[in-house]
């Protein structure tokens, strides 16, 4: 038991060690909040949502994430496009294509230089041991957006390479799917 605890409580420093980090360089080289920084790699990925889904994407209320979209299209970052039926599809400008570029750059940049003090063994040992806890943290559709608000999907699955949080949603979206069929 004692084991246990003392790894729950490194993991947890590591974890906000890690978040420190990563939210101060994503911040940074965006020069946006950390939702905002969170809204445009969203974007780069899923360009066109609604404020509302966006919101829920980054885990803002909608009248928050109404507030962050006006900053960022202050900023330049993103632009708000007619649709159908009064509904207004975002969309990142170049600026705002930049921004998610460097944002994702600095983050990766600091994740890898954490991971320096790992041989390539016990890389690939932790990459393992983390999809396992990532897939564990996956409760309900929805969840898969909110924790990958930050991560850089196209390195997730390069090389032929599963997201282990993609593939928790696909794997409950199947098993709600045979239990309503």
């Amino acid at each position: 038991m004692h084991d246990e605890l003392r790894t729950a409580n490194l993991l947890g420093a590591l974890s906000l060690a890690l978040s420190d980090v990563v939210t101060a360089e994503a911040t940074a080289s965006a020069g946006t909040s950390s939702s905002g920084a969170a809204a445009l790699v969203v974007l780069s990925t899923a360009s066109g949502l609604s404020v509302t889904e966006l919101g829920r994407r980054v885990g803002l209320s909608q009248s928050a994430a109404a507030r962050m979209v006006e900053g960022l299209e202050k900023q330049g970052l993103v632009r708000k496009e007619p649709s159908w039926g009064g509904w207004v599809r975002l969309q990142l400008t170049e600026l705002g294509e930049e921004a998610a570029h460097r944002l994702l750059a600095s983050r990766s940049e600091a994740l890898r230089q954490a991971l320096h003090h790992l041989d390539p063994r016990e890389q690939e040992q932790l990459g393992g041991l983390l999809s396992k806890l990532l897939t564990g943290l996956y409760r309900q559709p929805g969840d898969a957006e909110r924790i990958c608000r930050l991560c850089d999907r196209c390195v997730c699955v390069q090389g032929g390479a599963i997201c282990p949080v993609g593939q928790a949603d696909r794997d409950h979206r199947a098993s709600g799917e045979r239990d309503h069929g």
